[in-house]
């Protein structure tokens, strides 16, 4: 069954800092069996608090996203966008 990680972008810290995280989560992105669905785009914020952003990324299993995000490559990266950003991430199943 498929499932998503989800990101949301709750406040910008240090721009540098997540550059660097994109960077390093480029290659790490292209080794794992992900579709993006949303990368950013033009959103609503209908309830809950404001954010900046979000970005889902689709896998085919819930095993598959829990793989990439404590896979070695990511959490490399993942010191960078902790030091950059605030997020809340989770991964939730399709059905």
């Amino acid at each position: 069954m498929v499932a998503y990680v989800v990101f949301t972008r709750e406040r910008m810290r240090n721009p540098e800092e997540y550059e660097r995280y994109r960077e390093k989560s480029r290659p790490v992105n292209a080794v794992h069996p992900l579709k993006p669905l949303a990368l950013y785009g033009k959103y609503e914020v209908l309830e809950g608090p404001a954010m900046e952003g979000a970005v889902i990324l689709e896998f085919p299993t819930v095993e598959a996203a829990t793989n990439y995000y404590h896979s070695p490559g990511y959490q490399d990266a993942l010191q960078h966008r902790l030091l950059g950003a605030d997020y809340r991430v989770f991964i939730v199943e399709g059905i």
